[in-house]
């Protein structure tokens, strides 16, 4: 027997019994990104490592640590995408969206891949549902963002969820901050670990980064070094007041945490993360903020964007820690179960004729009894039963009276 190959360390297969519920979360988010003038976009499953590494930032996890990095036959550099903002950033800078009705509001429900350990809700490939509004710096289309998520929780069932709210300032305000955070990161040195010494000296805003995975002396320490709320200019300063007065009008409520940022150097201003109910590091299931310069760092234009990027796995463990009820699997809607000395040919012929006009049929195919049939059939969740005979068939219906019929009869009884 030939060794057994097993799936990569760090993925998972969605197999059709969790499909039903993978469906039912993809659906929903397809269906209020439309109704939100959200239109979907697709994008390479890998890029120009250069894409990544000039907008994440060289001191970022994501591109220390966590790319699955190739060169390929023509020695270039390629990255599989480990989130989904820049590549969709990308695009609206390659096909000139910036020349449409701005802002453009754009999703995508697809693949990432980073190498990090794997764990309960933390895959190597993971699927994420990124939003992006790309094109306007108005601060209601930040609460907008914000308040589609919240909106696809409570859809979803997920009651035990917090919203973390920040904002990082802009390039205006922040160096002078950066300033007085480097002062005192050096000052405190000796009460940092030896990860936040290494973002104090690379990207000093991102020590607060995963803040609660940190050791608690360290959290401790952070805890007294300077946030970035007292050094916003004005402008930043009325634009979180005008983010949070719209989540206010909506009805979403949120907590400010001044040492909330996000892992990428591309954020600017309003930052976000919704925590769910999980009591581990994977509690934050989605994350995201404003990026005002990044389309302008990958050649467009100057041009504001928001969005977030939310796993699909993580919000499924979400609402199972919450108990949210597994949606019904769709059944289908005939199956037929054949008598001994049954015609089979026929039966054939009327599930394409069934098939052509839109019913969903099957039959055996496994040599079953006739019993075995009828099992089968409940386990497929069939709405109705075609029991055959020689010249005859029975249509049985769960609560229902049975119905026999000829067998020219079958197909025009069973068509909508």
């Amino acid at each position: 027997m030939s060794e057994r190959i097993e799936r990569p360390r760090g993925t998972h297969d969605v197999v059709p019994a969790e499909m039903a519920r993978w469906r039912h979360v993809t659906d929903e988010i397809e269906r209020l990104c439309a109704l939100y003038g959200y239109r979907r976009i697709l994008t390479p499953a890998f890029e120009d490592t250069a894409l990544f590494a000039r907008t994440s930032g060289g001191g970022s996890d994501v591109v220390q640590k966590e790319m699955y990095t190739f060169t390929d036959r023509s020695d270039r550099s390629l990255t599989l995408r480990p989130e989904g903002t820049a590549p969709i950033c990308r695009a609206y800078v390659e096909h000139g969206m910036h020349r449409d009705p701005q802002p453009q509001k754009l999703y995508t429900i697809a693949p990432m891949y980073r190498y990090g350990a794997p764990g309960r809700g933390r895959y190597r490939e993971h699927w994420q549902a990124s939003v992006e509004a790309i094109g306007s710096g108005d601060p209601s289309l930040d609460a907008e963002l914000i308040q589609l998520y919240d909106t696809l929780l409570g859809r979803l069932g997920v009651c035990s969820y917090h919203l973390e709210l920040n904002s990082i300032g802009c390039r205006d305000c922040r160096p002078s901050y950066l300033e007085r955070l480097r002062a005192w990161l050096a000052d405190n040195d000796a009460r940092l670990d030896a990860h936040t010494r290494e973002k104090a000296a690379t990207s000093p805003l991102r020590v607060f980064d995963n803040f609660l995975a940190k050791p608690e002396p360290v959290r401790e320490a952070l805890t007294e070094a300077p946030t970035i709320g007292g050094s916003l200019c004005d402008a930043c300063v009325e634009h979180f007041r005008a983010v949070r007065a719209d989540l206010d009008a909506t009805g979403v409520a949120y907590r400010l945490v001044p040492t909330l940022v996000r892992g990428l150097d591309y954020y600017s201003r309003t930052t976000f993360e919704f925590v769910g109910p999980m009591e581990n590091e994977n509690s934050t299931i989605t994350g995201g903020g404003r990026y005002d310069y990044l389309v302008e760092e990958l050649g467009g234009p100057p041009t504001p964007g928001i969005g977030f990027g939310a796993g699909i796995e993580r919000l499924l463990l979400a609402m199972a820690e919450d108990g949210v009820e597994e949606p019904p699997s769709p059944g289908i809607d005939v199956f037929f179960a054949l008598e001994p000395g049954a015609l089979r040919s026929a039966v054939v012929g009327w599930l394409a004729a069934l098939r052509a006009t839109g019913v969903s049929c099957d039959m055996d195919y496994a040599g079953r009894s006739l019993k075995g049939q009828l099992t089968q059939a409940g386990r497929l969740g069939a709405a109705a039963t075609v029991v055959v005979a020689g010249d005859t068939a029975t249509i049985r219906r769960p609560g229902g009276d049975d119905t026999t019929l000829p067998h020219e009869a079958v197909v025009s009884t069973l068509s909508p």
